[in-house]
């Protein structure tokens, strides 16, 4: 089956799934198209008991998609650029420096935690997990996912204050915690654990650079834009702008993913106040706010046939080391989230109501799947896909649906620092 075929499966099967969650179901999007593309994943193994073999077709079909290239070198572009775009930059502004603590050492605090208690668990269990790549599920866990995210918030109307935290962190965090992943990978993987010289030196390329890189193509795109009133060729400049700007940030080694936030941070900021007409950020707005729907569509319901890929090497060991590692995940977030709230709060009011929050709604998504799949499947390592893979699931069909309530519960006691 080649990729156009693919393309028209997938969104074929998307499209059913979301008709029937909008028709039936009335969930939030990303959470019934995984739960229904779940169901379906298990409904084709039910085949088997009737003699009809359908799961084996199906899991052909699957492995033909790399899922990590698919998505950390095409869709979390679009997405993170279409994230930004929507999001409130003077409410970012306000809150800039907590929201780098939060992202930075946020994610070191949290990856050393979750990475120690995800070891000590594979110790109990006697599982061939070494300690690198107990610290790599860290990294991979670390990171909230703003594909996640971001719609969440959007749906409820988190308080400002936090809203711009949780936002914030969600975009930032995923371009640090990729190069933690990358520098772990090369200790774990290959055997060749890298000096803190050249780890701090991959960090500050990857970081400064991807900023830097970030803001040339913004203010490349804004000068264009304002020359011009032609809200079809703008739209078309963003397009460029988010496909050419991440293939060149990946081409000259800087992060991609952080390009992709401060340019879209700056389009949706500074050149949507002055270098749009109205009619153009009408359809601007639009034009990102159905790719971002698609793809995100598109990423949940594969996200639930990737149960498809898992289950040939499932066995109750891995399904038991997944739940256990769910409360070490929720552990190590909200130890980290406490530990950075104390420096924030030598400057902002940040209350155990905020990290509570802060912590429920630190939703982990295709990042972490993405990330864990690029990795060779050993036996060690196929279990920190398998844990990870859990932890997606409950987050997205557990943390996300239930946000809500604890929002209103914290809310009646009184809110914490909530403006």
């Amino acid at each position: 089956m080649r990729g156009f075929q693919i393309t028209a499966l997938l969104t074929t099967l998307t499209a059913t799934f979301a008709y029937l969650n909008h028709r039936f179901l009335k969930l939030p999007p990303t959470v019934g198209l995984m739960l229904l593309s779940l169901l379906f994943s298990l409904l084709l193994w039910s085949s088997i008991a009737v003699g009809v073999d359908v799961v084996t077709p199906a899991r052909q079909l699957m492995d033909r998609i790399d899922f990590d290239v698919l998505f950390l070198q095409g869709i979390l572009s679009l997405l993170l650029f279409a994230g930004a775009l929507f999001v409130k930059v003077e409410e970012l502004l306000n809150v800039k420096l907590s929201i780098a603590l939060f992202a930075v050492a946020g994610v070191l605090v949290s990856a050393g935690v979750i990475g120690g208690g995800f070891y000590l668990l594979a110790l109990l269990l006697e599982l061939p997990v070494r300690l690198e790549y107990a610290l790599l599920f860290g990294a991979i866990m670390s990171p909230t996912d703003p594909v996640a995210v971001l719609p969440t918030l959007r749906r409820l109307g988190i308080p400002d204050r936090l809203n711009a935290w949780i936002a914030g962190e969600a975009l930032f965090n995923d371009g640090i915690g990729i190069v933690l992943f990358l520098a772990l990978h090369a200790a774990a993987v290959n055997a060749s654990a890298p000096g803190v010289m050249s780890v701090l030196r991959t960090f500050v390329i990857q970081t400064a650079g991807g900023l830097a890189f970030g803001s040339l193509l913004g203010w490349l795109g804004f000068l264009l834009i304002k020359s011009i009133d032609n809200y079809r060729l703008e739209i078309l400049i963003t397009l460029a702008l988010v496909l050419g700007g991440y293939s060149l940030a990946l081409l000259i080694g800087v992060s991609g993913p952080l390009s992709m936030v401060v340019a879209g941070l700056f389009i949706g900021g500074r050149g949507r106040k002055l270098a749009m007409s109205e009619h153009t950020r009408m359809h601007l707005d639009q034009f990102w706010d159905l790719v971002e729907k698609y793809l995100n569509a598109i990423l949940f319901t594969l996200i639930g046939l990737e149960l498809l890929v898992l289950s040939n090497r499932l066995s109750l060991i891995h399904l038991c080391t997944g739940l256990l590692v769910i409360p070490v995940v929720l552990l190590g977030r909200f130890l980290s989230v406490l530990a950075v709230g104390g420096l924030v709060r030598m400057r902002e009011p940040f209350s155990l109501k905020d990290a509570s929050i802060m912590t429920w709604s630190g939703l982990r998504g295709a990042i972490a799947i993405a990330l864990a799949m690029s990795l060779p499947q050993n036996e060690g390592l196929h279990i920190l896909l398998v844990a990870t893979y859990i932890v997606v699931l409950f987050s997205i069909l557990v943390q996300g649906p239930t946000l809500g309530l604890l929002l209103a519960q914290t809310s009646s006691e009184g809110g914490g620092s909530h403006e």
